[in-house]
């Protein structure tokens, strides 16, 4: 959803490629994440906790943790942005 300044910023003007490359990415990162939630929600719906953390390669699914982790608090410093900013 695009607010009403983006929108005015750009309605009367072609966008500048990194713009371009921009909505590119953000399209890139949304498919992702989707892709992310559909794996993960299958595991759960599949798989008991415990049986998945015993079949884990326990460094990799560390790694997964900090990754994700950072990803999170990425996340809510955008949902703190959009509250900010009143959308």
């Amino acid at each position: 959803m695009k607010s009403q300044q983006s929108e005015r910023d750009t309605q009367n003007r072609w966008l500048e490629i990194e713009e371009v490359r921009l909505v590119s990415d953000l399209r890139i990162m949304h498919a992702k994440v989707e892709e992310l939630h559909y794996m993960v929600s299958n595991l759960r719906r599949r798989h008991a906790e415990d049986a998945i953390y015993k079949y884990a390669d326990h460094a990799a699914l560390n790694h997964d943790i900090e990754q994700v982790d950072e990803i999170y608090g990425w996340f809510v410093g955008l949902k703190g942005l959009r509250h900010k900013r009143g959308a």
